[in-house]
């Protein structure tokens, strides 16, 4: 067998040239940006749990503190783990990627500087999920076990600044799906010119 009816096996579905039929890395980032946008905000809701106690009371809800606490950090412990994969996917469905060259982006980017731009921002933001999850995992079980509020308040600073970058990284790969068409199924059928609705049913 030649390599090139080998690569025409192994891509069979030819859309997205994956040898599979869609893409995992969409679905994966959307696992991160969740559970790491939970992790920050039942962190906050625990920090800011005495201004919030009246209402609770008020509404007749059950909470505590350390729910909260419990939560974020459940929450970012799982995004930590969910990021190497999502990484991992995206850097190996980019490499097959085929994007046209004569595209810009909405920020006026061709499909490889984005694609470059979006990858080390995914390496940069898997080193800062990890890095945060010691830092919550020392303050949880080290330096603030005994205290009420489980975490600093640089840790928060810090979680709201990445959920930031999350969102300028997130654009740059929705305009790696709608503009190139990469990791993006009905919009590489359509430049190829055939009919999603009949291809992916």
């Amino acid at each position: 067998m030649n390599s090139q009816l080998i690569e025409q096996l192994w891509f069979k579905v030819g859309a997205n040239r994956l040898p599979y039929e869609f893409p995992m890395h969409p679905n994966l980032v959307h696992f991160t940006l969740g559970l790491f946008i939970i992790a920050i905000i039942f962190d906050i809701a625990g920090t800011l749990f005495p201004l919030e106690r009246p209402i609770f009371k008020f509404l007749s809800l059950t909470a505590l503190r350390s729910g909260f606490y419990d939560v974020g950090w459940y929450n970012l412990l799982a995004a930590a783990i969910i990021t190497l994969f999502t990484v991992g996917a995206g850097f190996f469905e980019m490499m097959l990627a085929d994007p046209p060259t004569d595209v810009k982006s909405s920020w006026g980017l061709g499909a490889a500087p984005t694609m470059i731009l979006h990858g080390l921002g995914g390496v940069f933001l898997f080193g800062a999920i990890v890095a945060m999850t010691v830092w919550r995992g020392l303050q949880r079980y080290r330096w603030r076990s005994e205290a009420r509020r489980q975490v600093q308040w640089s840790y928060l600073g810090v979680g709201i600044v990445l959920l930031g970058i999350l969102y300028i990284h997130g654009t740059l790969g929705a305009q790696l799906g709608a503009d190139f068409g990469i990791h993006n199924t009905a919009a590489d059928l359509l430049r190829q010119g055939k009919n999603p609705d009949v291809l992916l049913k």
